[in-house]
């Protein structure tokens, strides 16, 4: 893959001189593939032929080129969006590319707007939004964290991957009450873990083709992990996506326990490891989707009535800034009436302005379901 052949600089973590011709050549290739299809990503809309001159011959200080951060684009023309970002250099190296996208995917947060600080609330304020437990499957709500010091996924050397999930294991193993658990390495997991797991639907695996074409799943299954508390109501990936991905979650919907039970584990977390975070991007994250709060909360929601008026269902979620997905999510259909459904902003709000916009959208869409 293309980012594999910056090895040789980001051992030594600078850039060596300028992009490889390679690169370049692999660059124009895609690009001309990219403007003659008939994808739909903010990629294709915000790399005009000028910004694509501007920007081909840029490096970051690990040595990560514009094809390392549109690769993955470039192999999928179905993207949605179409970048990551390989460093958090990029960021700022490629900030002309990455800041309109973000705009357009955060609904408004231009290049001029700084992330407020991290506020989780009064959790007190939440609640179940399906007490009577007609609509809501089930609720999750997570967060992305990458740790200081270390680079994203495409960068990381296989001694970092080792060193990282040494760090991570450690730390989670530390923790009491309702979170303690116990860490599952993917190297040397055995079958009967591996099928436990997989049993619980918590085992992320390769394959991944949007991350895999962005150069994200090197040394495989090296540095990687899953953690989960004895209720399996708390968990953590190690290097999935995202150097740590803190999720909560359990049957019904009562947003209120599970958002709680997140807050005290990514603090727990964080009193045992720095995060990294950027003065106008919030926490930083290898999608430029899941920047600043990188909270996603959601829930599996049963809406027959709704499924079979989807324009109604797409518009009230729209009110709410909400997103709808599959059963299954991301680039999956729905299965039954049920959907996945959960919060789109995640910059220019705080934590819990963005868990009480999907917090007040689903009990708008159940009003409407049982009105239907």
């Amino acid at each position: 893959m293309a980012a594999a052949c910056h090895d040789c600089y980001r051992k030594c973590g600078k850039s060596a001189g300028g992009v490889d011709p390679n690169v370049l050549d692999k660059l124009e290739k895609g690009f001309a593939q990219l403007q003659t299809s008939n994808s739909k990503s903010l990629l294709k809309k915000y790399l005009t032929r000028p910004l694509f001159e501007e920007l081909k011959n840029k490096k970051t200080s690990f040595g990560s080129t514009l094809l390392d951060c549109i690769q993955s684009g470039l192999a999928n023309h179905d993207s949605g969006i179409g970048v990551y970002a390989p460093d958090a250099d990029a960021y700022t190296v490629f900030s002309k590319l990455f800041d309109p996208i973000i705009e357009d995917y955060h609904l408004g947060f231009t290049k001029n707007d700084k992330h407020p600080p991290s506020d989780f609330g009064d959790v007190k304020t939440l609640g179940n939004v399906d007490p009577g437990g007609k609509f809501v499957i089930s609720t999750r709500v997570r967060c992305g964290r990458s740790l200081e010091g270390y680079p994203f996924n495409p960068c990381l050397t296989e001694a970092q991957y080792k060193e990282m999930e040494k760090k991570v294991s450690t730390t989670l193993t530390e923790l009491t009450g309702e979170l303690k658990g116990r860490y599952y390495p993917l190297t040397g997991m055995t079958k009967k873990d591996q099928q436990q797991l997989i049993d619980d639907h918590f085992l992320f695996k390769e394959g991944d083709r949007f991350l895999q074409a962005a150069n994200a799943c090197r040394f495989w299954p090296t540095g990687r992990g899953i953690f989960h508390n004895d209720n399996k109501t708390f968990l953590v990936w190690c290097n999935e996506e995202d150097h740590l991905r803190i999720i909560s979650m359990q049957q019904g919907g009562d947003l209120g326990a599970i958002y709680r039970r997140l807050i005290e584990g990514v603090q727990s977390i964080e009193k045992r490891m720095k995060f990294s975070r950027h003065p106008r991007l919030g926490f930083l994250t290898f999608c430029p989707t899941n920047l600043g709060t990188t909270i996603r909360a959601s829930v599996h929601i049963q809406v027959p009535k709704l499924a079979s008026n989807y324009k109604k269902l797409e518009e009230v979620a729209g009110r709410y800034n909400l997103q709808v997905r599959g059963t299954r999510g991301e680039h999956t259909e729905a299965e039954g009436g049920i959907y996945d459904i959960s919060n789109k902003r995640r910059m220019g709000l705080t934590e819990y302005q963005a868990v009480k916009e999907m917090h007040d959208g689903i009990l708008e869409i159940i009003k409407h379901e049982s009105a239907a």
